[in-house]
């Protein structure tokens, strides 16, 4: 997922689903509250449904703003990358402040924890953030969430080795999938020919990499000090890196207020709106259900740049985008 959101969605963690409150509350629900009337069990689901989805379309929706951006207004993909990473930690630490004071407080001061964050925001966020910023300079929206969505077949892989077992029939077979529609994808259907830039194949190809480090990195701080915490304190230790050599301060492109205005979109919706929604949505119908759930990324990033920017795919393109989608639900 572009914007992935730091939550596992696989076998690896099955277990800390039960306890990991992805909202970084204080406490879980008592035994007493999980006996609810069918009624209530049935209205929460339909809205993890329902924000499982607005969040997934907002990452797409994400990628062909970034997309306009990069090429309307000459914003170069790191700067993009800092000034969202710098503006939004303060929105997750504040959502953190509000729903787990307790664990933000926590997290600040246990050095191990802050430095296994400092991790994550090399490893996790800053590698995924630049990757899929990176695949959309060279390529599209569409194109690179759909190769991004190939790192479900690399934390299957891992799944695998991990658990020492070999992959189900269905495993297989969406790999196979996956295989066929990146095939597809990056030739048109003919061997002889690269349609996507080498460039652009191996950033979407890096950005699936880095999307599968985020599914399964961060789990054990993120059942510890909740997902705004960790969110929060690792986009700003990312965001910090990158200023360090972007320098936004001094690079700032030429934005007139259309260009401000997508932006802040880009930010608030985007990025904060579109994690704070995919991530109660998934605490609400279950990882597996909301990695089948964020297909909505891929659809609106390919519908919008179709709309929006006039994006133009051939029949095999868009076949092998539907066997990359069709993957996702066989090995999820």
């Amino acid at each position: 997922m572009s914007e992935t959101a730091i939550v596992g969605k696989t076998e690896v963690d099955k277990d800390i689903d039960a306890s990991s409150d992805v909202l970084g509350e204080a406490e879980g629900t008592p035994a007493a509250e999980s006996a609810e009337k069918p009624r209530k069990v049935s209205d929460g689901l339909v809205r993890g449904i329902v924000f499982t989805v607005l969040g997934g379309a907002m990452w797409g929706m994400n990628g062909t703003i970034s997309k306009v951006l990069m090429d309307g207004y000459g914003v170069a993909p790191l700067w993009l990358a800092c000034v969202r990473e710098l503006s939004a930690c303060w929105l997750f630490l504040i959502a953190a402040g509000v729903h787990s004071p307790n664990r933000l407080r926590g997290a600040l001061s246990d050095g191990r924890s802050l430095l296994s964050i400092l991790s994550i925001a090399l490893f996790s966020i800053l590698f995924s953030q630049v990757a899929y910023l990176e695949a959309i300079h060279w390529t599209n929206s569409a194109t690179a969430t759909i190769l991004q969505s190939l790192e479900v077949v690399l934390v299957m892989v891992y799944v695998c080795l991990v658990n020492r077992r070999s992959p189900r029939k269905r495993e297989i077979a969406g790999l196979m999938l996956a295989l066929a529609g990146t095939f597809l994808v990056a030739t048109g259907g003919d061997p002889s020919k690269l349609q996507l830039p080498v460039e652009g194949l191996a950033w979407g190809l890096g950005c699936a990499a880095a999307a599968a480090v985020l599914a399964i990195q961060p789990i054990r701080m993120i059942d510890r000090w909740g997902n705004f915490t960790v969110n929060g304190l690792a986009f700003l230790f990312s965001g910090l890196i990158l200023a360090a050599f972007v320098q936004p301060w001094a690079n700032v492109p030429q934005i007139d207020p259309t260009g401000i205005a997508l932006l802040c979109c880009s930010i608030l919706m985007g990025t904060f709106g579109a994690y704070a929604l995919f991530l109660q949505g998934t605490k609400m119908v279950g990882s597996v259900r909301g990695s089948m759930l964020a297909t909505t990324e891929p659809m609106m990033a390919t519908l919008s740049s179709i709309v929006w920017l006039g994006a133009v795919f051939s029949p095999a393109d868009l076949l092998g985008f539907a066997m990359i989608i069709v993957m996702v639900f066989l090995t999820a």
